[in-house]
């Protein structure tokens, strides 16, 4: 059976034949599933089995897929990074490349890259009261048929969203196009953009990475937007940042970015929302400021919304904007009449000529990878769910799903998910225990919350792919503070069954 295997597993002697023993199956090794994999390591019942299951052909999950110009993150790499594996480099808004290596850097230095199958796509998984275990179909490349894997605990770092299909957006006449159509999660190898006319539709954080990405090299760069969003410039490295990497040990220098981005973030979003009139007159004061003359904030940056109602575009260094004044690139506000053979039509009647349409038009939202989730052979609509601590699905045993958080690093959502999973692990230790369900005690009347509190198009289209939130234990994540603190010191037990 060539499953891949890494060179330190083998088959256990007790396993069923043709199936495969862990104690815990984690499954993607992007960011998520790497910060798991060392906390279990490092702060998990000793002697534990785990493996991770990935699809692609290496680590890194986003990093690996996205290659359009400019990816990087919008979120500084001090809280997106991990604590245990310092970030050594001055820059805060690290490049996609970067990251991705850093990820293997970070992996292989605890080990973690020993622990990953990759080419390992999981199709689908069933809990077996009887077994009281997971049994994973796995299809793994150069198999006929699913390999199975068992395990006591399921984590899931997939992230959020459909990485076989973008979210698809009715842009009307666009099969007419006879030019380059490019979605930047196909980003295609190598293409060469060089004195085209390029309009990217959207007005989301790719769109304002790309836009001045490759400014230099197109013939002019648009980005055509139905209605503004938030931007506002980040500098990739600040002064204060360059001191403390000049006068500190590196580890010592990223602890205490980390410390200043986390406060940042949290007196941001505060600010946003507590205020959001100051909030939105400052944002506009900064934008006028680096606007050209001829590009006018009403009705360019003069967004509908108010701050942090949907998830605000760091511009790195103000080049979205620099790419605005120095003329090769340009924003256009208006709703799409018809595509043509070459021509984009609106509805104020301009009409654009590009060469190539670049649809940044958002992501399609999915849970688990799209996974087919089953108990005792039964399966069940994960959107019909609620999920306690925002971490398990009610009624459903041993499994964990890693999040993040929408107004900060992704990353320390799914710290704080680990966390919480450490602690119950431990728990169930005490009590001698094998199972651990999260179960409503009080159905009747609680109120539903969705799990990102977001307006955007792409969080309301998906709907119930996301399970529920509630109140109380079933709450979904309000803050790195109060979310870390009560993983590590709170409440573990109401609405958690052991078995």
């Amino acid at each position: 059976m060539a499953t891949n295997l890494p060179a330190n597993f083998s088959l256990p002697a007790s396993a069923a034949s043709g199936a495969l023993n862990f104690d815990v199956i984690i499954i993607g090794a992007g960011i998520s599933g790497i910060n798991a994999a060392y906390r279990l390591q490092s702060q998990g019942p000793s002697g534990l089995k785990y493996v991770i299951l990935e699809a692609r052909d290496s680590m890194g999950g986003t990093w690996d897929l996205f290659r359009y110009p400019g990816i990087r993150s919008d979120s500084d790499i001090f809280t997106f990074g991990f604590p245990w594996s310092p970030w050594k480099h001055p820059e805060s808004l690290a490049a996609g490349d970067k990251i991705k290596e850093y990820l293997i850097q970070s992996a292989q230095s605890a080990g973690i890259d020993q622990h990953i199958c990759y080419h390992h796509k999981v199709e689908a998984a069933n809990w077996n009261s009887t077994t009281q275990s997971w049994a994973l179909n796995v299809k793994v490349s150069g198999e006929a048929s699913p390999v199975v894997f068992h395990s006591r605990f399921m984590l899931l770092g997939t992230g959020y969203y459909d990485y076989d299909s973008p979210l698809q957006t009715t842009i009307p006449g666009i099969e007419n196009f006879r030019g380059k159509v490019i979605h930047p999660q196909f980003w295609p190898e190598d293409y060469d953009y060089t004195g085209k006319d390029v309009v990217i539709i959207g007005s989301g954080a790719t769109a304002i990475t790309i836009l001045p990405s490759i400014a230099d090299r197109a013939k002019r760069a648009t980005m055509l937007q139905r209605s503004p969003g938030y931007i506002f410039s980040l500098p990739s490295n600040s002064f204060f940042t360059r001191l403390l990497f000049a006068i500190l040990p590196a580890t010592v220098a990223h602890f205490f970015n980390r410390l200043i981005w986390l406060f940042r973030s949290y007196l941001t979003t505060a600010l946003c929302r507590s205020c959001p009139g100051l909030a939105k007159m400052i944002i506009k004061r900064v934008t006028i400021q680096q606007l050209p003359p001829d590009v006018k904030w009403d009705p360019n940056f003069k967004p509908r919304y108010n701050p942090w109602e949907q998830r605000f575009c760091a511009c790195m260094n103000g080049d979205f904007f620099a790419a605005l004044r120095s003329g090769k690139g340009d924003v256009v506000t208006g709703k799409i009449k018809n595509v043509t053979q070459n021509s984009i039509e609106l509805e104020s009647g301009a009409a654009l000529h590009p060469d190539v349409i670049v649809t940044a038009t958002g992501l399609k939202l999915k849970f688990g990878g799209g996974i087919q989730f089953a108990l005792d052979g039964q399966q069940f609509d994960v959107g019909e769910k609620f999920a306690w601590k925002a971490a398990m699905l009610q009624d459903v045993p041993n499994l964990l799903f890693m999040t993040g958080y929408e107004t900060a690093s992704w990353t320390l959502g799914a710290d704080v998910s680990i966390q919480l999973f450490i602690r119950v692990l431990r728990l169930m230790e005490q009590k001698k225990a094998k199972v651990a369900i999260p179960k409503l005690s009080k159905l009747d009347g609680m109120e539903e919350k969705p799990m990102m509190n977001l307006s955007s198009t792409y969080v309301k289209i998906a709907g119930k792919v996301l399970p529920k939130g509630g109140t109380g234990q079933w709450s979904p994540k309000t803050n790195y503070f109060a979310d870390i603190a009560g993983a590590k010191w709170g409440d573990v037990t109401t609405d958690l069954v052991f078995l």
